[in-house]
């Protein structure tokens, strides 16, 4: 999987400059594995991303490869948007989850915005996905990009969801914001936030903190569902906030409930278990319940 456009250079990684010379690097390096090794009270997770990020450009061709933004071949996509179905394995003719919307359309479009007028009215750009660029960019624009791949990922893990399911993406909110997702099935009605804040995060008195959390994502989620909830007559069973793996040390976290609706932060390969199996002590949709809110949701639904 493409990393993150927030993700820390293998150069922040070691500590150095894009300019260093070879020998630097390696000092550099060798100080790092020190500091970070697990035996003498470093972090297991910093000593392995120290060798990773050694492997990227330890080596003159590794490093020209990644300084130009053409890293070793991946079977990823990059950043660049691909089809919706291309991560659907050959021969799979399972029915999907039934979608409306564009996940993650709003915020690409704000991404090129942003990055056009960052390099510079009327300067051409070939590839503005490219890797080396997007690196260099400064932080609100990746962020706005790794955003955009995270709303795309879940759409992708939502799809999987079969054919009881029907999902909405990038859902008008009343205040001018958005709700990432809304989904419908048997478990019942949930408003989805797709998050990448370029790090891992913590729950404290009910709220998502860490380096780069802005604002309170719990708290706007709940506001921006409940109203949409009174105005077309529904109601959530729970909004949930889903993260990458490596963000969340467990795989579900509640940080409560609010007029019966579950606020939950979940990694990324749980969202779908937890929308099948749903939320504790909430009763499970009927069918005339389903049909009667796909129906209000359908009519009342607008996209960003």
């Amino acid at each position: 999987m493409q990393e993150s456009p927030l993700s820390a250079s293998p150069y922040e990684i070691l500590g150095v400059g894009v300019h260093a010379d070879d020998d630097e690097l390696r000092r550099a390096y060798r100080r790092r594995l020190r500091e970070t090794h697990p035996d003498i009270g470093g972090s297991a997770d910093a000593f392995r991303a120290v060798q990773e990020a050694w492997q990227r450009i330890g080596t003159p061709e590794a490093r020209a490869a990644y300084d130009s933004g053409r890293p070793e071949p991946t079977a990823d996509d990059g950043y660049a948007p691909h089809h919706p179905g291309a991560d659907r394995p050959h021969g799979d003719t399972r029915p999907r989850a039934r979608s409306y919307g564009h996940p993650g359309g709003w915020r690409r479009e704000r991404y090129l915005a942003m990055i056009r007028e960052w390099v510079g009215r009327g300067t051409e750009i070939d590839d503005p996905y490219d890797p080396a660029l997007v690196r260099s960019a400064p932080y609100d624009i990746r962020h706005t990009l790794a955003d955009a791949l995270a709303e795309e990922a879940t759409a992708r893990s939502l799809a999987g969801l079969g054919i009881g399911y029907t999902i909405w993406h990038d859902v008008a909110a009343l205040d001018g914001g958005k709700i990432d997702h809304i989904v419908l099935g048997p478990t019942g009605l949930f408003a989805v936030q797709s998050e990448d804040f370029g790090g891992a995060v913590t729950l404290r008195r009910g709220e998502i903190v860490g380096a780069g959390v802005e604002g309170r994502p719990l708290h706007e989620l709940e506001t921006r569902a409940r109203r949409l909830g009174h105005a077309f007559g529904v109601t959530f069973a729970g909004m949930i906030v889903v993260l990458p793996d490596d963000a969340l040390d467990q795989s579900v976290v509640e940080a409560g409930r609010l007029h019966g609706a579950a606020l939950l932060v979940v990694q990324s390969s749980v969202l779908v278990h937890q929308l099948r199996t749903g939320v504790r002590d909430v009763p499970r949709a009927a069918g005339v319940d389903l049909f009667e809110v796909r129906t209000r949701l359908q009519q009342g639904v607008r996209f960003v």
